[in-house]
């Protein structure tokens, strides 16, 4: 088959890999209907995580079984799926708590690498949530943004505690930071503040739901943002990048007893103890369990009530992913989606 690997630090390829087989009886094997690029994808096509070797990318995927293992039960050759960028059992204790993302049994799924034609899925009973029939070819962005970015912009908003009377900020205007937006519409925020220099990404921020923008960063930001509430700061911020400014933006964002949540992987980010300790701001995030909002998240896909596919403003085929990596690196797109 074919799919991408990442040989150094901008250099992507398409080249031929072994086709997927089953290994663990619990396994499924998927042709992928569509894959995308992630912005965590970039972290090591920047080089700033180090390769140790060629390594196959891709973690976000939906697609059509092609075959299961013996011990398979709930997921057969012919449906459509949707997988969480964590394989899970989702039967352990921390999976039934709704963290599957920490599964005693979990496998990144980005060691697999789902940026091909075929892709092997572990633990698939637990990972994989069938669609209620074959999608129309317009369902399938959307279907695969629950893969992982609007699965992890949910969780990042409902860590943030938004909801009705709420003021919900996000920080980060990439594909998460977009869909926390629709989440924080969905899940009734009264008012939506998105930081966001770029005006493609702040007309879609405006179309998911959000009230306002700010352009400003940094301590401007953070200061405009309290402006904007009263002084006060936002009840629910969102922190959807990884790095120091962006935390230190977030967190100061947050009113006193306010919530955060942090779903950008983090590189160097380290917080002061003093400043946390006297911010009586409510922290929790991390690898978003996606799969406990998969069944919901699908529903909604479903039934049109929401497209979060519109953050995909690249589509190309899966040899010219060079490209796709090229264009999210040089913010000319925001997600690119890959087909086959």
């Amino acid at each position: 088959m074919r799919g991408v690997v990442l040989h150094a630090p901008g250099d992507v390829r398409v080249e031929d890999r072994p086709d997927p087989t089953i290994i663990e009886p619990t396994d499924a094997i998927i042709r992928v209907t569509a894959a995308c690029v992630c912005g965590s994808d970039l972290w090591p096509y920047r080089g700033v995580e180090k390769l140790d070797g060629p390594v196959a990318m891709g973690h976000e995927y939906v697609g059509v079984v092609e075959e299961v293992g013996s011990q398979v039960s709930t997921i057969r050759p012919g449906q459509f799926v949707v997988g969480s960028f964590w394989a899970s059992d989702n039967t352990c204790e921390i999976c039934r708590s709704g963290y599957q993302s920490a599964c005693i049994h979990r496998l990144l799924m980005g060691t697999i690498g789902t940026q091909a034609e075929y892709a092997r899925i572990p633990l698939a009973d637990g990972t994989l949530v069938a669609t209620p029939g074959m999608p129309d070819a317009d369902l399938v962005p959307s279907l695969l943004a629950a893969s992982d970015v609007l699965g992890t912009g949910w969780f990042a908003t409902v860590a943030a505690q938004a909801g009705p009377g709420k003021t919900v900020a996000v920080v980060g205007d990439g594909a998460v930071g977009l869909c926390a937006v629709l989440a924080a519409r969905q899940l009734g925020a009264e008012r939506i503040i998105v930081m966001s220099r770029h005006a493609a990404r702040q007309d879609l921020a405006r179309r998911f739901g959000a009230t306002d923008i700010v352009t400003e960063r940094g301590d401007e930001g953070v200061a405009r943002i309290k402006e904007l509430t009263g002084g006060l700061g936002a009840h629910s911020v969102v922190e959807a990048v990884g790095t120091q400014e962006s935390m230190t933006q977030a967190i100061g964002s947050t009113r006193p007893g306010g919530h955060m949540g942090f779903v950008g992987v983090s590189h160097d980010v380290s917080l002061p103890g003093d400043e946390l300790f006297f911010s009586l701001v409510h922290l929790h995030g991390g690898p978003a369990p996606v799969r406990q909002y998969l069944p919901e998240l699908i529903d909604l896909i479903w039934n049109r009530q929401i497209d979060p596919g519109q953050v995909f403003d690249l589509t190309v085929p899966l040899d010219q992913a060079a490209e796709a990596y090229r264009a999210m690196d040089e913010r000319r797109a925001i997600k690119a989606l890959l087909l086959p």
